[in-house]
């Protein structure tokens, strides 16, 4: 029995009208594209600038999602106790806040004056309004997806294998390196993919903690901002540009996950 059941024909309705409700204003947005023009639109200095600065950013902030992600999604699903309960929310907090919340927390802690931001100043260490601070907005607001994706794939493992590691004399350290983290593989991909989406689309913490500065903090989304007021053509390409770089990144990681080693 291997075929799943048939979904009632009334259902395709509403998916339909889902599907094209996401999907026309891409369509439209595709067709308003002055095609001849479009090298020249996406190809000023200003722009591969914001496209440079974004790529490297986004992959940055991905690394330290990872970084800090991977082990605050296995803390949280392994754990039962009261703080976990109070804690969760709390992390998954910026999925739901206006990115320009986020913006302006961000700036009351690592700004110049910030609770944390004056101790960094008065050690020489400036954040706000640097590329820095492009990262750690884009990480503030794209750490939660990596959590989340992985601390379901935490939960859906379990801890057998683990179990039978440990009384098989595995260490702590060896378990975490030979049986969890590999179990974790794909909820790691998917959870990196979406950080990294997010991170590139990152605009309101954005301006609000790291300002908009050409080569320093302007990043692609801020950029489509500037140009939509002076060029209007130029912002629509960009904009066409920025999906077809989010496209390419979750859909070739995506389908390379299906792929590797077997992963459904």
């Amino acid at each position: 029995m291997t075929n799943s059941p048939r979904l009632p024909r009334w259902i395709y309705v509403p998916a339909a009208v889902g599907a094209i409700f996401v999907v026309l204003p891409l369509v439209a947005m595709v067709a308003k594209v002055d095609w001849p023009q479009f090298g020249s639109l996406i190809s000023s200095p200003s722009s591969m600038a914001a496209l440079t600065l974004s790529l490297k950013t986004s992959l940055a902030s991905t690394v330290l999602c990872v970084l800090f992600g991977v082990p605050l999604a296995l803390v949280l699903a392994r754990s039962t106790g009261s703080v976990a309960r109070i804690v969760r929310p709390l992390i998954l907090l910026p999925l739901v806040l206006p990115p320009v919340v986020g913006g302006i927390a961000l700036l009351y802690a690592f700004g110049r004056l910030g609770l944390v931001g004056r101790y960094l100043e008065a050690a020489g260490v400036h954040i706000a309004f640097t590329t820095v601070a492009v990262v750690l907005a884009q990480t503030f607001v794209s750490l939660p997806f990596l959590v989340i994706s992985l601390e379901g794939a935490a939960r859906t493992a379990g801890t057998d294998f683990e179990v039978v590691a440990a009384t098989l004399g595995a260490s702590p350290g060896t378990v975490w390196w030979r049986v969890t983290l590999p179990l974790l593989g794909p909820g790691l991909v998917s959870g990196a993919v979406l950080a990294f989406a997010r991170s590139l689309g990152e605009f309101g913490a954005t301006l609000t903690f790291a300002g908009s500065r050409q080569g320093v903090t302007r990043t692609l989304p801020l950029e489509i901002y500037l140009q939509r007021e002076s060029d209007a053509d130029a912002a629509v390409a960009l904009s066409v540009l920025l999906v077809a770089v989010a496209a390419v990144v979750v859909v070739g990681l995506g389908s390379r996950r299906l792929r590797v080693g077997g992963w459904t």
